[in-house]
């Protein structure tokens, strides 16, 4: 693949080239000379100190750092180090017990192949009427923690299988209900093969394009005309490595291998000068647990960055396809296995969209019309975990507004039903296909920096007034509220009837009048688990019973499931963190926002999904003196029309 090299850095938190990963890797060998089989579970920049960072003015001299996290297979041990790009040298090293790093590109395939090669698995397939193995797809999932003693100690998939009907064709159509594979993938070696039972295959296909599809026809609509969006002058971006000018904002931007795409030191020019709002926002974790008792799904309880990777995972988009209008890509370089430098070709899109009207007010009475048309910056990645497809999208208004989207698509991990059986944890989505019913909970860390580094939390309800003389018409109702202290205070929940809201204030900044400048998160569709306290998942991941926490900064916390979840049974997680009950007002605060998908499979969900939407914004509340988008220019009417 090709490697992108950056010729110069220019900023503290540019992202690592193949170049420079290579050199830390080098660099790491010569200092410590870790065995022929160690493995590199991940080459990434050791981004600098907040105050280096924020401290930094064009042409001072960069500190370049690699962190690295290793894998010795044949001892199950688990090193972090930190390795001086500029002096080349070991700046740390420290060996980690009882931790398991998540699972590496190069071992999704490795598992594939051990598993449909075992004579073992290649005989449970013959009882379900399969005999030709290389058809079988095999998914490692991740294997979770259920005090199972043989599987204490070890770095485990449990590896779930589906047959293509025929080359190239959904098998995910197809599942292998009641096979598992039990791999111990620091050995490669299969550990057991449970088998719960032989399911019948679903009767019906489950083709989604117009190639594959037999039993019924999907042909194209006729009456789609082309939509085309033109910028003949350009877009109003511009771009200087990962750094972004977009009309009144600054943003810088990076990518890992864990999180993806990772926003950095946002700011928004104001009354001249650029004003802090952010610095670094991504998703921290996503947790889909399933609700079926099937003993074929009762322990799928997916981590999808701490143990596979979002960043890694991530979709070489196509232009016209993922992205339309005048885009910019931006390829994301990471390491593999063996500590080489790998591409994923146009990982990040950038562009811009129209979002119709920014504002608009009629006089009646003159009829004088004025309108502003909004339109958004968009960056943006897709990420592939085995059936499912997610799309990561940070947006920014010329209103101040700051919006994160997840898209939800693909394919549902599907069992097989026997003829006649009605499931009760999930939805028969065809003839002997069900869906069980699951949860997606997504956890965005938020790095606040609201016009500087000392930031508070303030939680807002509004209150009914009381029946009386001073509300005669019973209609009065007003706002209470109150600033977060510490950190066991932040541990909330939306609550629709009281209208609770949080927002994040800057209580050494005031605007014109009088009031603390802040931004309010604004929540959308949310939910709860359902899974009970006893429940592992729950054990590993509390953090999704609530929906906010906020933590005072700490750099060794960046992660609501902790460090290592992979097979962890709970402890070093986001609920454990604000146990601490540090102090949170008027300090440097980290807020950590859990939204989920409640997701109860239909029909029209199969055989591909359209896309779900989930997504907050941080909005601007009293963080302006007025309305920032007072200066947008007037639209250009078609010939013959007016638009003020």
């Amino acid at each position: 693949m090709q490697i992108t090299e950056n010729t110069k850095v220019t900023h503290p938190l540019e992202p690592l080239s193949g170049r420079e990963i290579t050199e830390a890797v080098k660099i790491l060998r010569e200092k410590k000379n870790p065995s022929a089989n160690v493995r590199f579970a991940q080459v990434l920049l050791n981004e600098p100190n907040k105050e280096v960072v924020i401290n930094f003015n064009e042409g001072d001299p960069i500190e370049r750092e690699a962190f690295l996290i290793l894998l010795e297979p044949d001892t199950n041990e688990t090193f972090e180090t930190v390795v001086s790009l500029t002096r080349k040298d070991i700046v740390s090293w420290e060996r980690i017990p009882d931790v398991r790093p998540g699972f590496l590109l190069d071992e999704f395939d490795a598992v594939e192949e051990l598993v449909v090669n075992d004579p073992n698995y290649q005989a449970a397939l013959l009882k379900r009427g399969v005999t030709d193995s290389s058809l079988v797809m095999v998914d490692p999932w991740s294997a979770g923690h259920f005090n199972i003693n043989e599987d204490e100690g070890k770095r485990l998939v449990r590896a779930l299988a589906w047959v293509r009907p025929a080359a190239n064709e959904n098998g995910y159509a197809y599942p292998l209900t009641g096979l598992v594979a039990v791999v111990d993938v620091n050995k490669m070696e299969i550990i057991r093969i449970e088998d719960y039972g032989v399911k019948p295959l679903p009767p019906t296909e489950g083709a989604y394009t117009p190639e594959e599809a037999k039993s019924y026809e999907i042909e194209a609509r006729q009456d789609v005309k082309p939509l085309e969006i033109i910028q003949p002058e350009g877009p109003s971006f511009k771009v200087e490595g990962h750094s972004i000018d977009w009309q009144k904002w600054k943003i810088r931007f990076g990518f890992t291998p864990r999180e993806g795409l990772v926003i950095h030191t946002v700011g928004y020019e104001d009354k001249g000068e650029v004003r802090p709002i952010l610095y670094r926002a991504a998703l921290s974790e996503m947790v889909v647990p399933y609700g079926d008792t099937n003993p074929a799904h009762n322990w799928q309880n997916a981590f999808d960055a701490g143990e596979y990777g979002i960043g890694q995972l991530a979709n070489s988009l196509e232009l016209g396809c993922d992205c339309v209008g005048h885009i910019q890509y931006f390829d994301a370089i990471m390491s593999n296995s063996k500590g080489e430098p790998f591409t994923v070709k146009n990982a990040i899109c950038l562009h811009e969209e129209d979002y119709g009207i920014a504002w608009k007010h009629t006089d009646w009475r003159t009829n004088q019309v004025e309108v502003r048309r909004s339109r958004r910056l968009v960056i943006s990645f897709f990420a592939t975990v085995a059936n499912y497809d997610y799309g990561f999208f940070w947006s920014f208004y010329p209103d101040g507004t700051i919006e994160c989207e997840v898209k939800l698509t693909g394919i549902l991990n599907v069992g097989a039903l026997e003829e006649g059986e009605v499931p009760k944890y999930g939805t028969e989505v065809a003839p002997q296909v069900n869906a069980p019913y699951h949860q997606h909970f997504f956890n965005f860390r938020i790095d606040p920096m609201i016009d500087g580094v000392k930031n508070s939390l303030v939680e807002t309800h509004t209150v009914a007034e009381k029946s009386g003389p001073d509300n005669p018409n019973n209609n009065a109702f007003y706002a209470v509220s109150k600033t977060f202290k510490t950190e066991t205070e932040s541990v909330r929940n939306i609550d629709l009837p009281s209208q609770r809201t949080w927002k994040i204030v800057n209580p050494n900044s005031k605007n014109f009048v009088g009031q603390q400048v802040g931004y309010k998160l604004v929540t959308g569709e949310n939910c709860l688990p359902f899974a009970t306290d006893d429940a592992t998942v729950i054990q590993r991941a509390g953090f999704i019973k609530n929906h906010l926490h906020v933590t005072k900064f700490d750099r060794d916390q960046m992660y609501a499931s902790g460090k290592y979840p992979n097979q962890h049974k709970g402890g070093d997680s986001l609920e454990h963190y604000v146990k601490a009950d540090r102090s949170i007002e008027n300090e440097d605060i980290v807020v950590w926002y859990t939204m989920g998908h409640h997701h109860i499979t239909r029909t029209e969900d199969w055989p591909v999904m359209p896309t779900a939407y989930q997504s907050f914004q941080l909005k601007p509340v009293g963080f302006f003196d007025r309305n920032p988008a007072l200066d947008l220019p007037r639209p250009a009417p078609k010939k013959g029309a007016s638009c003020h």
